[in-house]
């Protein structure tokens, strides 16, 4: 399983609020570990690797998840606690 994280970059430059604050909860709860990579969708920038990501699973609100397992189609999680709940545990047994 690969788990990849996309973050926003505002068209000011700034990071999104609710980025930083997903991404501090990973880190509070020791979840970083189980994320594979992360991309910058920058809003800015439509080439960037994480707009790419966005644009291809047609996602418009950051930050998502995008969990890859083998033999599966990719899921989009828009929402952390739905991930938490379904995903990372799974992640932690495996």
């Amino acid at each position: 399983m690969k788990i990849t994280l996309v973050k926003k970059i505002l068209a000011d430059g700034s990071p999104c609020a609710k980025c930083r604050d997903v991404q501090r909860k990973l880190e509070d709860n020791d979840q970083m570990r189980f994320i594979d990579q992360t991309l910058i969708a920058d809003s800015r920038d439509a080439q960037s690797p994480g707009m790419q990501v966005a644009k291809e699973y047609g996602v418009d609100r950051a930050p998502f998840f995008l969990v890859e397992r083998e033999g599966r189609e990719p899921e989009v999680y828009t929402v952390y606690f739905k991930l938490v709940k379904e995903v990372l545990p799974a992640s932690a047994a495996a």
